[in-house]
């Protein structure tokens, strides 16, 4: 998911309100698959810390993630400026003990010291300013608290996202400890084969 603006368009040009009914066909943003929806289950079961933890989904798209982490015994908030991503994710998620808010995933409306992780899929690399946006997630986190940062780079023609080494340069300043976890070799996530740059990032900030 990516941020959005006033007329519901991304910094990416893409309307997310218009596409959020379909958001879901793609193997890994509906997770209909069990082998997919398993494969990002185990990731997450890894990256988070042992539940019950606060754990804020930021551009969280139809919550699939958030399901995953609440099923997970975890507490959940996620936050996304589409109102109808929103929606969708607090239909998906109704009766589990998550909350859905509207808005900017680099400043989201909640409060500093709160979370046990912070979770981010293929959002950062939209953000205008991401190394400003990875310091105010670092003060939304509880003392010893993580990002998980999905990221990666699609296409080569005309390549989008942000590559490993430019994060990892980006969360130096935060101190702590970081580390990668390549991805593009497990088709399961993706529901297929993949060649491009995917990974994750897990960090603690010092």
């Amino acid at each position: 998911m990516t941020t959005i603006g006033s007329d519901g368009t991304g910094t990416d040009g893409v309307d997310w309100d218009a596409r959020a009914a379909a958001f879901d066909e793609e193997p890994d943003h509906g997770l209909r698959d069990p082998r997919v929806r398993a494969a990002w289950a185990a990731r997450l079961r890894a990256w988070l810390p042992g539940p019950p933890g606060d754990v804020l989904d930021l551009g969280c798209g139809t919550g699939s993630l958030s399901l995953l982490a609440a099923e997970q015994g975890h507490r959940v908030t996620g936050v996304d400026r589409s109102p109808a991503m929103v929606a969708l994710a607090r239909r998906k998620l109704a009766g589990r003990d998550a909350v859905f808010l509207l808005g900017d995933a680099a400043a989201p409306p909640v409060g500093e010291e709160r979370y046990d992780a912070v979770l981010v899929r293929h959002v950062l690399w939209t953000l205008p300013e991401p190394g400003r946006a990875l310091r105010h997630w670092r003060d939304l986190l509880r003392p010893g608290g993580r990002l998980v940062l999905v990221e990666g780079v699609w296409g080569t023609v005309s390549p989008a996202g942000i590559p490993a080494d430019l994060l990892t340069a980006l969360l130096a300043p935060l101190g702590g400890r970081v580390g990668v976890e390549r991805l593009s070799g497990d088709a399961a996530l993706w529901g297929r084969e993949v060649d491009d740059e995917r990974y994750a990032v897990l960090a603690v900030p010092g």
